[in-house]
């Protein structure tokens, strides 16, 4: 059996443990062949250093799927993070025409906590909600998904009723399913809660609430959901995955974060989540 392919579309951090540097190494460690598209090189992430440097490679990102097309290459799966203009956002959209078999993940990536991101606009905003359209799983936060349909950002007191409609309005963008992260009913628990239009069905997954913040773990939950889905794994065993090691990368890192605020250290919870695939 030929072993499953997946691009993965999105920055790489050379130091600080988000994008490219844990999106490679979670996928592959799941056994996937991960063929990473690098859409610039910084030499950190931005959150919390100073002075880092920053090389675009748009530019080659059209040439990479003509070639890959050339060669008669396949995929079973593109996941996009991070992708910073409107003008990476078409050079996704490229991607997914020219390769049209593979599932399709995007994580908008664009704003948390009622704010968008430095340098992002609502121009940005919509270019995304189009992106997701063309997907088939999208996977925002609350503050992406209510930005993406033009609402008013909630970030606490609602219910289910509120989320299931959230997530509704989601897929009526044009994808199949739409996963909300960051979800929390009450103030011990924490997941995300997910929809298929397909078959009008939500499904959810939750574990504690740790009141810590660690750059890149958006990323990880993206690689391992993604991951996940494309080995084949049905939706609410691909979403307890994602919330498990995701929510395990935070606990391995807590007697340790003065020192690893940077990011989690996902690499000492791998094995764990290769059984979870083979259990699951």
């Amino acid at each position: 059996m030929r072993q499953k392919r997946i691009a993965t579309i999105q920055d790489l951090s050379c130091f600080g443990k988000c994008s490219l540097t844990v999106a490679h190494p979670i996928m592959s460690a799941m056994g996937l062949e991960v063929c990473p598209v690098p859409t610039a090189i910084l030499s950190t992430h931005t959150a919390g250093f100073t002075g880092w440097t920053f090389r675009d490679l748009s530019a080659d990102l059209t040439a990479i799927a003509r070639h890959w097309k050339s060669q008669g290459l396949t995929f079973d799966g593109i996941s996009t993070g991070y992708l910073g203009t409107v003008d990476m956002i078409d050079m996704v959209e490229y991607y997914f025409r020219l390769f049209p078999e593979a599932v399709k993940v995007v994580d908008p990536v664009f704003a948390d906590n009622g704010k968008l991101y430095p340098a992002f606009d609502m121009n940005y905003a919509a270019g995304v909600a189009r992106l997701c359209g063309h997907a088939d799983v999208i996977v925002p936060n609350l503050t992406e998904a209510a930005f993406m349909l033009g609402e008013e950002y909630v970030p606490s007191g609602y219910d289910e009723e509120y989320i299931q409609g959230l997530l509704k309005r989601l897929t009526g963008l044009g994808c199949r399913v739409a996963v909300v992260t960051g979800v929390r009913y009450d103030d011990a628990h924490q997941g995300a809660v997910a929809y298929d239009s397909s078959k009008n069905a939500y499904f959810q997954a939750f574990q504690e609430h740790i009141d810590v913040s660690f750059h890149g773990t958006g990323d990880i939950f993206t690689s391992a959901l993604a991951g996940a889905g494309v080995l084949g794994k049905p939706l609410p065993d691909a979403l307890r995955i994602a919330v498990d090691y995701t929510v395990a990368c935070i606990r391995a890192t807590m007697p340790d974060k003065a020192e690893h605020w940077y990011g989690v250290r996902f690499e000492d919870c791998l094995p764990g989540l290769i059984e979870a695939l083979r259990e699951g």
